[in-house]
């Protein structure tokens, strides 16, 4: 049984502590890419937890212990441990609608037949699309660019290496963050976990990270020390039909592909991070209601690997290999890619 001095302890060393976290993901960071320091945003994913409190908290998992301090680990760490915790710190903007549910979208596409007309098929905005679609002064209806969970922390790599992070161990999983079954949550663990236990497709080098060093990690084996970060700077246009303004290659090094991270839905930080061949990538402002975003788009030039009923040929009424596929980087994305130092 865990004595209450132990969490007292903890509470103490937070006090005393407060920045020696992300003084160790800087460091970390520092020591392996070229860059003098992260975004804002990804530094801010940075766990809150020092050592001694993940050493802590992991001792506490071990003793199957973690469900009686489940809402203090959650606060001290900033991960989702409520099946409510989809509605915290996310965008508040009345003016869009609520945050889609990321089954919800894939099942609102997936029913489509092949060669459905794109006024139809865009309604909610538009996932992928042609680069001749995307041309200043044109409209395009844009999908929502929100993470449904943007708020929530890295977990530390000692700690995140002991979740049980498979298909397999679900329920454990659950168990450890107390999750519900069949409520938001559990849906995003599932699509979460399906993506990452997916095999690559023919030419893709891909990996979950769970934590910021093995992000760092798997940038650095495909990239070098030497990168540059894209990322959009906002929402603003999610749902909107916009304008297009500027449109600016950023990235065309056909031989050298970047590596594109998406963030995934889970109680933690978990960035989904692939490289596929022959990727463009494009600076685009969009005039959205409010004011003009600055948002970034991918173009894939060798789709002949897809699968012929993912979602972009249903759209866009083509198959592999016969079309380039777009798409927009959502919040919290980011894409990598590499210079001469």
């Amino acid at each position: 049984m865990t004595h209450p001095i132990l969490l007292l302890g903890l509470l103490i060393i937070k006090y005393f502590s407060g920045s020696q976290a992300e003084n160790s993901f800087s460091q970390y960071w520092e020591e392996h890419i070229s860059l003098p320091h992260p975004p804002h945003w990804l530094a801010a994913k940075a766990s809150p937890l020092n050592l001694h409190q993940a050493t802590t908290f992991m001792k506490l998992m071990e003793e199957n212990e973690l469900a009686s301090h489940l809402c203090f680990f959650c606060k001290q760490a900033n991960v989702a441990c409520s099946t409510n915790a989809l509605v915290k710190k996310t965008t508040n903007d009345i003016a869009l609608p609520p945050i889609a549910q990321w089954n919800a979208v894939k099942l609102k596409y997936d029913d489509l037949p092949n060669g459905t007309p794109l006024s139809v098929a865009s309604q909610g905005g538009l996932p992928y699309f042609r680069e001749s679609m995307v041309e200043e002064r044109c409209f395009m209806p844009i999908p929502d660019l929100r993470d449904p969970m943007s708020y929530k922390s890295f977990l530390p790599r000692s700690l995140a290496s002991k979740i049980p992070f498979s298909f397999a161990r679900n329920e454990e999983l659950k168990k450890i963050f107390g999750v519900v079954d069949e409520s938001n949550m559990d849906e995003y663990i599932k699509d979460t976990l399906e993506i990452c236990e997916k095999s690559p497709i023919r030419g893709e080098q891909c990996t979950c990270a769970t934590s910021a060093e093995d992000l760092i990690d798997f940038i650095v084996e495909k990239l070098g020390h030497h990168v540059r970060i894209w990322s959009t700077k906002s929402v603003e246009g999610s749902y909107e039909n916009v304008t297009i303004g500027a449109v600016k290659l950023v990235y065309g090094n056909l031989s050298e592909p970047p590596v594109l991270c998406h963030s995934l839905p889970f109680p933690f930080q978990v960035y989904y991070c692939h490289v596929l061949q022959k990727v463009k990538v494009y600076a685009v402002d969009i005039h959205a209601q409010k004011k003009v975003n600055h948002v970034i788009m991918v173009c894939h030039y060798d789709t002949s690997t897809w699968n012929p009923n993912h979602l972009a040929f249903k759209l866009l009424g083509f198959g592999p290999g016969l079309i380039e596929v777009c798409h927009w980087i959502n919040e919290n994305g980011v894409v990598w890619t590499k210079t001469l130092g």
